[in-house]
């Protein structure tokens, strides 16, 4: 039966200051969620790309990619409240069902979740610096033209290159502000960013509801509906799983929420409701956002070039509320505020991911680190160094298909842990279960996410798949460095702490229930990346 049981750790102090391996026991619920509130402006990102991808079903591609959102939050729910202890998120604790089967693919939960979430450090940072720039300068001013060129990238995606320019530089300046403000802990960031949430939801919500309410949503905006090849075919659908693809990186993210669990004072009651708030949040901002841009814009508004590379969303957000210079000013803070507010959550959360990893082992013990307030500041400046080197990049659109490649292989290994930690581990504490039927609905999404995999991608070019495949298996040899090198292959005590004694053999090693089921659900994922794979080079 589904419900929230007593935490056992809801007495458990916070670690003292000054340990420097433990993360701190300060958080509540609402600041797990604050922390998780720059997921709905995501919307933002990619609402012009997919408009652009797709056309006038645009809207229904985000309303199925927030439910399927909010039906696979439930298992990351459940599977939180088994690892009280651990931070990082539902990549971590998806590790820890693969780990009894392979040592090689639990850690790709890890690293693809990571891969994932951490460019939107670069893709925020540069939108906010754009902003910045168009704001203050002229678009023909020397600031806002200057560019060059390090290294020509065209072998992947056509005009892809690295390059230096000034969104570079103040891009970076923003990442440094991130950085500081959240050098202090967890607890000073979630102050900083309810602030800066409610200046962002706030906006968010008028521009949602003020066109429904002046009645500018107007039905023409919605027909034909759809794709922009003109039909329901096989070409159309394939530019439904485009939009599908790409919609997943934001609209699934906010799972980003239970990341803090080793911080929540109370983390089997706390994580449950910081997922559910933010799955509710960014339900009503996924839904009224894009029905309001498309209804009051239109499909080929929202396609134009300056909505899609993000640089018009403010001057688009204007003409929806209706309002002049001032108004169109305030808008522009609001959107380089809702940047910032992104570039915190992405930043808290990756940078635990990676903490975490470090510290059962999965990856280099260098990261496994906490200053005197708790903050993984090792972790914190392996994203920024990271992010430095992506800003780089002259394409973003490319760095945002290539991560959701990595997300998809994260989503689909951690939709799949949720049905084998019920096996393997029955007499685990379980704060809160999941009502069988959404575990068994987020298994099928699972599958079906492994065809949007092999299939959406195709509609972003075939260097996205591969870029993102190469830097998937990447962690192969940094695991195996780690694991067989320097750890001698045994994995550290903290990788089991949140396990009973029941769940392990004499040996140490840990009990395998679900026999060869974990083997055929990766088999079958491969066979459903490689249909997509198919469809699209039929409709292509």
């Amino acid at each position: 039966m589904a419900g929230i049981a007593p935490d056992p750790e809801r007495t458990t102090p916070p670690t003292a200051a000054g340990d420097d391996d433990r993360l701190h026991r300060t958080l509540d619920w609402k600041g797990g969620f604050w922390i998780a509130s720059g997921v709905p402006a995501l919307v933002l990102f990619s609402i012009g790309t997919i408009a652009a991808t797709i056309g006038a079903p645009s809207v229904l591609v985000w309303g199925v990619s927030i439910t399927f959102g909010l039906i696979q939050s439930f298992i990351w729910a459940e599977i939180a409240g088994l690892f009280p202890r651990k931070s990082g998120g539902a990549s971590v604790y998806g590790a820890m069902a693969w780990v009894r089967y392979s040592k090689f693919v639990a850690p790709l939960s890890i690293w693809c979740n990571w891969l994932a979430w951490s460019p939107v450090l670069m893709i925020g940072s540069s939108l906010a610096a754009g902003y910045v720039l168009t704001a203050l300068f002229p678009a023909d001013a020397l600031v806002n033209t200057w560019s060059m060129t390090l290294l020509p990238l065209d072998f992947l995606q056509d005009d892809l290159a690295l390059r230096i320019n000034s969104t570079f530089v103040v891009a970076a300046l923003f990442l440094l502000l991130v950085f500081g403000l959240q050098h202090g802990g967890i607890l000073r960031a979630a102050r900083v960013q309810t602030i800066i949430g409610i200046a962002v939801l706030v906006p968010l919500l008028v521009v949602g509801i003020v066109p429904l309410i002046t009645g500018d949503v107007l039905a023409e905006n919605f027909s034909p509906f759809v794709p922009l090849n003109g039909a329901w075919d096989l070409s159309g659908w394939t530019l439904l799983a485009g939009g599908l693809f790409i919609a997943a990186w934001s609209a699934y993210a906010f799972e980003t929420s239970i990341c803090y669990t080793a911080e929540f004072r109370n983390p089997g009651r706390d994580t449950v409701r910081a997922i559910l708030a933010a799955g509710l949040a960014c339900l009503v901002i996924y839904l009224l956002v894009p029905i309001a841009f498309q209804g009051s814009l239109g499909p080929e508004r929202l396609a134009e070039p300056g909505i899609v590379d993000g640089d018009g969303v403010g001057q688009a957000m204007t003409e929806i509320v209706g309002g002049g210079p001032v108004v169109a000013n305030l808008l522009i803070v609001m959107l380089v505020l809702a940047l910032l507010l992104t570039i915190m959550t992405t930043m808290a959360g990756s940078s635990r991911t990676l903490y975490q990893g470090a510290r059962d082992g999965w990856l280099p013990r260098f990261l496994a680190f906490t200053n005197r307030h708790g903050a993984p500041t090792r972790a914190m400046w392996t994203d920024l160094v990271f992010n430095l080197v992506l800003l780089l990049l002259s394409d973003t659109v490319f760095v945002l298909a290539s991560s959701t490649v990595c997300y998809m292989i994260f989503n689909f290994l951690n939709l799949n842990a949720g049905w084998m930690h019920r096996i393997d581990n029955p007499s685990t504490p379980r704060p809160y279960r999941a009502p069988t039927v959404l575990v068994a609905l987020g298994t099928i999404l699972a599958f079906v996410n492994a065809l949007l995999l092999g299939w959406g991608s195709s509609v972003w070019g075939g260097g996205a798949l591969v870029f993102g495949l190469v830097g998937a298996v990447l962690i192969l040899p940094v695991f195996a460095y780690r694991h067989f090198y320097q750890d001698r292959g045994v994995f550290p005590d903290t990788m089991y702490e949140d396990l009973p004694a029941s769940e392990r053999e004499p040996t140490g090693v840990l009990v395998r229930r679900a026999g060869i089921r974990p083997y055929l659900v990766l088999a079958g994922g491969v066979a459903m990346v490689a249909i997509g794979q198919v469809l699209a080079a039929v409709s292509g």
